[in-house]
């Protein structure tokens, strides 16, 4: 397969990825909502969609990545007051919303640093877009495809499906959606159970409020990646991506308001990545499985037999397609760190071996199947990313490399041309495409010295009673293996795990 494929949600079949512009790409991911700390879940879209933008430059597509952030908004619809979750969580932790805000994006972004995921090129807010949204909201409302009702803007969803394919990406049927909803406050001022809220009044004890020309109040959730991906990508762009959680309501509620706003479908590919369940068992706080990356890298989460380097689970959401489910447990996470370690090792072989420069001892039959092991690698990728194919093929190329261990005259098994093609396979796929690091960093005396500095930091924050930035520090030190003690006399001390 020589041309790339990607898996359209939307069609249900794999689709030749052709970008709206030559030669570029845009791709927008929604990213977290920042009212807590960043867990397990999150791992798996952000490795995935990383692998998506390394891919692609790879291509050599010039690629915008844009993910936002979610600081306002994110609430359960039809709970009683529509409450906005950073609000409230900010509310439980005694800090200012933005305060929180940025202690919890700051370790989102040190938990994808860990994971070697790329950045960004634009990673906006919605508190930093409320002017797009409210502009949105009053084009939507000027359509005829919403209405506002005591100071809150509703989606008409009825109408909307009235004309369009409502519900084709989540597979959903509005009639079966009317008739399961559940009948709860709030819900007697839409004109339909299955309208979504585009904007709410916010009540008098509410934190986050703007000004609106419907009042004050706060965005509701789907608008905010409508208005920012139109913004940073245009009406119309290439990928959308996301977990499968967010099909339904979040992408179907955008797809609608973004069609009515702009007069077309807003997106030409759309890309979910699976589940990741524990020990069979969906991530949730009832199970108390809900694995914070800090527990992860550490190993303080009681289902955990062990820390797990961030590398690990990389290369161990890698092993599995992205859109099939992926079951978490010790034993699989334990296997995937000893089969990293054999393949960085067969690389790290191959980066000290040159070629002798003749077929010392050419074994044809084993130097065509190299060169059919490392070409098979691009069209596993070009076939909707399958990266669990890329690494098996990976593994049958290992034991090729392990047995030139003997130096340049093992490496004569293969012409200088396969040799070369060997060594660029493992470079490309291993380090750039799957974007794998070592499991070891050596400590150096510049680490002592910087961890040091973050000590002393911590104490002076302390000391002037700071305990949020006294807490930001030990939280991040502790989600990068680092674990600050404090001792009985006032001084502190660390482990690195």
């Amino acid at each position: 397969m020589s041309e790339f494929h990607i898996y359209n949600s939307y069609t249900r079949q794999k689709e030749r990825f052709e970008s709206i512009t030559p030669g570029y790409a845009g791709l927008y991911v929604c990213g977290p909502t920042v009212s807590g700390e960043s867990h397990l879940g999150h791992a798996r879209p952000y490795i995935t969609f990383d692998i998506v933008q390394r891919y692609l430059r790879h291509l050599g597509y010039k690629v915008r990545y844009v993910r936002n952030i979610t600081d306002a908004g994110h609430f359960e619809e039809e709970g009683r007051d529509a409450i906005d979750k950073v609000g409230e969580k900010a509310k439980l932790e005694k800090l200012e919303p933005m305060e929180m805000v940025h202690k919890y994006t700051s370790m989102f972004h040190q938990g994808m640093r860990m994971f070697n995921c790329e950045e960004p090129a634009i990673e906006p807010t919605a508190t930093g877009h409320i002017i797009e949204q409210i502009e949105m909201i009053k084009t939507i409302i000027a359509k005829g495809y919403a209405y506002e009702v005591n100071g809150s803007v509703y989606f008409d969803v009825t109408k909307y499906a009235a004309e369009y394919p409502y519900g084709k990406l989540s597979g959903r049927v509005l009639e079966d959606q009317l008739e399961t909803t559940r009948d709860l406050d709030g819900q007697d001022e839409k004109r339909n159970k299955a309208d979504f809220a585009l904007w709410k009044n916010a009540p008098p004890e509410h934190i986050m409020r703007w000004v609106s020309p419907w009042g004050e109040g706060f965005p509701g959730w789907h608008i905010e990646c409508s208005a920012m991906s139109s913004k940073y990508l245009g009406e119309s762009f290439d990928i959308h991506g996301g977990g499968m959680d967010l099909q339904f309501p979040h992408h179907e509620s955008e797809i609608a308001q973004s069609t009515i706003a702009h007069g077309h479908a807003p997106v030409r590919y759309w890309m979910h990545n699976n589940m990741i369940t524990i020990n069979g068992k969906k991530m949730g706080k009832s199970y108390n499985n809900v694995i914070k990356l800090s527990e992860l890298f550490s190993g303080s989460h009681p289902i955990l037999e062990q820390a797990y380097h961030p590398m690990v689970v990389r290369f161990y959401i890698l092993q599995t397609h992205y859109r099939s489910t992926l079951d978490f447990g010790n034993e699989a996470l334990q296997a995937s760190e000893r089969a990293l370690r054999r393949l960085w090792e067969a690389y790290e072989v191959l980066q000290k071996l040159s070629h002798p420069g003749n077929a010392v001892a050419l074994d044809t039959a084993l130097d065509a199947q190299v060169i059919a092991w490392s070409n098979e690698c691009a069209d596993f990728m070009n076939d909707d990313l399958n990266t669990a194919k890329v690494i098996a093929n990976l593994f049958e190329l290992a034991p090729v490399v392990n047995g030139t261990k003997g130096g340049q005259v093992a490496a004569g098994a293969l012409s200088a041309d396969t040799f070369a093609l060997l060594q660029r396979t493992f470079s490309v796929y291993l380090t750039e495409i799957l974007g794998m690091q070592p499991l070891q960093v050596q400590q150096t005396d510049k680490l002592d010295k910087v961890l040091a500095l973050l000590i002393e930091m911590r104490k002076d924050a302390k000391k002037r009673k700071d305990f949020a930035t006294s807490d930001l520090i030990r939280n991040q030190l502790a989600a990068t293996g680092v674990l600050l003690k404090d001792e009985k006399d006032g001084t502190m001390s660390y482990t690195i795990e």
